[in-house]
């Protein structure tokens, strides 16, 4: 079946328009209590970023379900792999996230977690929906559910993220820049790495409803990189509004993305044995991380654009770290989720385990050129049986040979497909791109 509300991470979208308004939210917050919470513990989390539509939203969800008989428990602004952990061990039934993570304040959204702190599944989402179509009814007075705030929240995730280095680890003598986004991370992150020894200089810890991911964190990472030359810091990291991102800039001023933080964390697990099978990215991870991690022995997985499909298929071949180009970093060894800061701290760990610079380290990998086309078209996108588009791909695959890759994807959220090529010489790869994109223009136009 196919889902009305519930997209690839939760439902989003501009506050006041479709279903982000006050009415939809006070109803799911009643059939998440009708469904999540039914016969447990009785009892909901609820955790926001900074964003100034947080404060309706999160009274919305809470007044939705204690008519359901919900007991909801206020975390306030906090980081969404936060929720994750705290959803697990304060033994909840769910646990939502209000935000919108990189997108601007204008958007907001609300994304869900299981007793275990995953995401949820495609069945349990159609069961919502399900309920949401139904009349909102409410309990009986003696069973409406309380609302409570747990003070605590803030401790206790910091505790979690130092615990998944070794005590060990100390970053006395380094000077790091990290950059909150003006988001949920803003009174975590700086901390986490002050107690553990470092030199923090804090940007985007302002938060005023407005400025979350404005000019700030990880899909703006310039103003991290000026700050990180100006201080002279040993590196960087930029988190997204809702913390569950990760892009880190080395001593030069140069970004670190997803695909070279994932092969730093490989390499380093690998090194001291700790490696667990398969490391998974996505159809869009760069031919450079695949490339370095067999020529150490490691296997590679593509999952499916979207760090749900990632979870899925480590989940599924029983591995433990994966992640995509845009920062998103699961170590289902250290937590459920994915977690911007936990990520950092794996590749701190690196650095201090290796003595080398973020630089060094990620030199180790080399990536390949890549260059996207974006064709608009009208009517159904049928990529697989179009001939003159399948023939243009083993032309242009026949070029490439083994040290390149072609992959032609619809959007799913507008009427283009994305033409992407990679390979080994960035003019070769731009010029097949057009060619390619050209025959996807003519074969699929009307």
């Amino acid at each position: 079946m196919n889902k009305t509300y519930f997209g690839t991470d939760g439902i989003r979208g501009t506050v006041g328009e479709g279903v982000i308004n006050p009415e939809f939210v006070l109803k799911l917050g009643w059939a998440v209590g009708r469904v999540l919470a039914n016969g447990g513990s009785g009892k909901v989390l609820i955790g926001k970023d900074t964003r100034i539509s947080g404060y309706m939203f999160e009274s919305a969800l809470e007044a939705g379900l204690s008519a359901a008989g919900i007991d909801s428990f206020m975390l306030g602004p906090m980081p969404t792999p936060a929720i994750a952990y705290l959803t697990r061990t304060l033994h909840a039934d769910a646990g939502i996230v209000i935000s919108a993570s990189h997108n601007p304040f204008q958007d907001n959204g609300l994304k869900f977690f299981s007793a275990q702190g995953t995401k949820l599944s495609d069945d349990m989402e159609l069961a919502i929906e399900a309920e949401l179509e139904k009349d909102m009814q409410c309990v009986d007075s003696a069973s409406l559910g309380k609302a409570e705030r747990v003070a605590d929240a803030p401790g206790r995730y910091i505790e979690f993220c130092k615990a998944t280095v070794p005590s060990r680890l100390s970053l006395k003598g380094m000077k790091i820049v990290v950059d909150c986004a003006n988001g949920a991370t803003y009174h975590i992150a700086p901390s986490v790495l002050a107690e553990l020894g470092a030199e923090v200089i804090a940007i985007g810890v302002e938060p005023n409803g407005l400025n979350i991911n404005d000019q700030v964190g990880s899909t703006q990472p310039t103003a991290l990189q000026q700050a990180v030359l100006e201080h002279g810091a040993d590196l960087g990291m930029a988190l997204d509004g809702d913390g569950d991102r990760l892009i880190m800039v080395d001593h030069k001023g140069e970004i670190v993305d997803g695909d070279e933080l994932l092969y730093i964390i490989a390499r380093s697990r690998l090194n001291e044995g700790s490696l667990e099978g398969a490391v998974v990215g996505t159809l869009m991870s760069n031919l450079g991380l695949e490339v370095a991690l067999k020529r150490d022995g490691v296997d590679f997985k593509r999952a499916n654009v979207g760090d749900r499909y990632v979870m899925e298929l480590l989940t599924d071949g029983g591995w433990t770290l994966g992640g995509e180009s845009s920062g998103h970093i699961i170590c289902l060894d250290r937590t459920s989720t994915g977690d911007g800061i936990v990520a950092a701290l794996q590749v701190l760990y690196a650095v201090d385990r290796a003595g080398l610079s973020l630089h060094e380290l990620k030199s180790g990998m080399s990536k390949f050129p890549q260059h996207m086309e974006n064709v608009r078209v009208s009517g159904r996108v049928d990529i697989a049986g179009s001939e003159a588009i399948q023939q243009a791909i083993r032309d242009v695959e026949g070029e490439l040979g083994e040290r390149g890759r072609v992959l032609l994807r619809p959007s799913g959220t507008e009427p283009l497909v994305r033409v992407m090529v990679e390979g080994e010489d960035v003019g070769q790869v731009t010029q097949l791109t057009q060619r390619l994109a050209q025959v996807v223009q003519e074969a699929l136009s009307g």
